[in-house]
């Protein structure tokens, strides 16, 4: 019964690779999530992950229980002024001149991967948040489907975690005995 269980995860877990690393994006329904920082200066770089870590803990609970691209997009779009609040408060306590852009738009990015999870190169919505003059290298993550957690109190102090909403669903079958 174990044998089959972790093999079904298996075969859940390449299916999800799948689809997020499957196609030219431009049919996709991911919903990219990318910080650019004004520039790769290290305290620029800095602030960038400090936002990020505020950003994410913000969206977090927002986009836990969304089922679809179109709400999820819309949401994030209803958000971009509370966004633009928690980056440029952040900027501004760290002494920057500069202040933040959050948008939704539709752009062309190059292949991206991380720790198995591949997101082919193509056109892509995604929340743009620039800093400053965005020349910077970015953060990136999915918002939709979920497929980023960060900070501390979503990870144990252990940095970025890919999850798949579809393992998890299974996880709790599993720890419930149903499956």
């Amino acid at each position: 019964m174990q044998k089959f269980l972790i093999g079904m995860v298996a075969v859940i877990v390449m299916v999800v690779i799948a689809v997020v690393g499957s196609g030219d994006g431009e049919d996709s329904t991911l919903l990219r999530l990318h910080i650019r920082a004004n520039s790769n200066s290290s305290i620029d770089q800095s602030v960038k992950y400090e936002i990020k870590d505020e950003v994410v803990k913000y969206l977090t609970p927002i986009v836990a229980d969304i089922t679809s691209f179109d709400e999820a997009k819309r949401v994030i779009g209803d958000n971009l002024v509370e966004i633009k609040v928690i980056a440029d408060r952040i900027l501004k306590a760290e002494g920057f001149e500069y202040e933040s852009n959050p948008i939704i738009n539709n752009e062309y990015f190059p292949v991206r991967s991380y720790e198995g999870y591949v997101v082919e190169s193509g056109y892509y919505d995604a929340l743009i948040i620039e800093l400053g003059e965005a020349k910077g290298d970015n953060w990136w993550c999915v918002v939709y489907p979920p497929l980023c957690f960060v900070n501390s109190e979503y990870t144990n102090g252990k940095g970025v975690v890919y999850k798949s909403k579809i393992v998890s669903i299974i996880q709790q079958f599993i720890n419930n005995g149903k499956l």
